[in-house]
């Protein structure tokens, strides 16, 4: 395959990893104990509301025909609901430069930065999730959100099982919730979402692994997402709560 091409096949990627919904969840009798027991195994309520803010950092992973594309990947979160991703990626190898792919959201309004295809608004589907996400986690206030949510039984997922939670919101992208049997933590998430780029609706099944305690909650600390388009891996290095951080990188610049 070309240079041109599986650089193409790179941006791609990197243009469907920002377009993924955080994961979200609803009301159901029995889905709402299953959550409820999730939070819990995270580390309960009251550590979750001690978070204001957090600052993740890492490294991604894009698989590209040409070969994987290493990177790096921050993200900044901020409450109630505002998220600033920040990718950059080395481009050379096909002939392009350097990548950074900078998307904001302020809690209504969604921007992207985009050193090779441009800037623009966020809308449509991507808005939609973007707006259904919650920080710390959406766990903690499904119901206010309105969401529903129902209880699929459970399905088999490496060596064990997992309840299946499907969180369907007003607006936005359903998400299938996959919560291990034994430890109660979430160990994957399936949705479709719309991708303006692709012009198509992509389902990404994301897995959460190699979970660690930072101030009391459970995080996890690698995340491998695959769909019919791309795949991608991050490995998260450090994980801070409670530092500052400035609105402006919320919002459109």
């Amino acid at each position: 395959m070309g240079g041109e091409t599986a650089m193409k096949y790179a941006m791609r990627s990197a243009l469907v990893l920002l377009v993924l919904a955080s994961p979200h969840a609803a009301s159901s009798q029995t889905a709402d104990e299953i959550i409820d027991k999730s939070i819990a195994a995270m580390g309960g309520r009251a550590a979750f509301d001690k978070i204001k803010t957090r600052v993740l950092s890492g490294t991604i992973t894009l698989s590209t025909p040409g070969g994987d594309l290493p990177g790096t990947i921050e993200i900044q979160n901020a409450r109630p609901n505002k998220t600033r991703t920040l990718i950059k990626a080395d481009l050379t190898q096909f002939g392009a430069g350097m990548l950074e792919i900078d998307q904001r959201f302020d809690g209504q309004n969604g921007y992207q930065l985009n050193t090779l295809q441009g800037n623009r608004e966020v809308t449509g589907n991507q808005l939609d999730n973007m707006r259904n996400a919650a920080f710390p986690h959406p766990f903690l206030s499904y119901k206010e959100s309105g969401f529903t949510a129902t209880l699929e039984g459970k399905e088999k997922i490496g060596t064990g099982e997992a309840y299946v939670v499907v969180l369907q919101p007003k607006a936005g992208s359903t998400v299938r919730h996959c919560i291990d049997a034994e430890t109660l933590l979430p160990i994957r998430f399936v949705l479709s979402v719309n991708v303006p780029e692709l012009n198509a609706d992509v389902e990404q099944t994301t897995d959460l692994s190699a979970y660690k305690d930072v101030d009391g909650v459970k995080l996890a600390f690698k995340l491998i997402s695959s769909s019919s388009v791309q795949s991608f891996t991050v490995d998260v290095s450090k994980v801070e709560h409670n530092v500052p951080v400035d609105d402006k990188v919320f919002v459109k610049p």
